[in-house]
């Protein structure tokens, strides 16, 4: 019996699905902070669209980041689904339970995450 045949799949596919349909409430609940900011309001001084912009600038990065985590996690899903979850994506060896409970959307396992840097 290999470490992944002891992994409860299912459970896993349900926290992976749920974070990201978390991730994607997320992203449609801040989509307003992520729209241009106006410049031309008098009615706002430098200071305030200064601020208006900085905010902007840091939910997009937050987008940008939720965005990369729904990617690894859709990946994760597909593995699943192809039968080789747990498997790291560049060697094939399996990737450490303790890992994959840590982050089930882990692709690679510790010594190629190592090497990669």
């Amino acid at each position: 019996m290999t470490t992944i045949d002891a992994l409860d799949l299912e459970a896993i596919r349900r926290r992976l699905e749920a974070e990201r349909d978390e991730l994607q409430e997320s992203s449609e609940h801040s989509e307003a902070a992520r729209r241009p900011v106006t410049l031309d309001q008098p009615s706002l001084g430098r200071l305030s669209r200064m601020d208006a912009l900085q905010d902007q600038a840091m939910a997009l990065a937050t987008e940008e980041r939720r965005q990369r985590r729904r990617q690894r996690i859709g990946a994760a899903l597909e593995r699943l689904e192809r039968d080789e979850y747990g498997l790291c994506v560049r060697c094939g060896e399996e990737i450490g339970p303790k890992r994959l409970e840590l982050d089930p959307s882990v692709p690679t396992c510790l010594a190629c995450a190592d090497a990669a840097g």
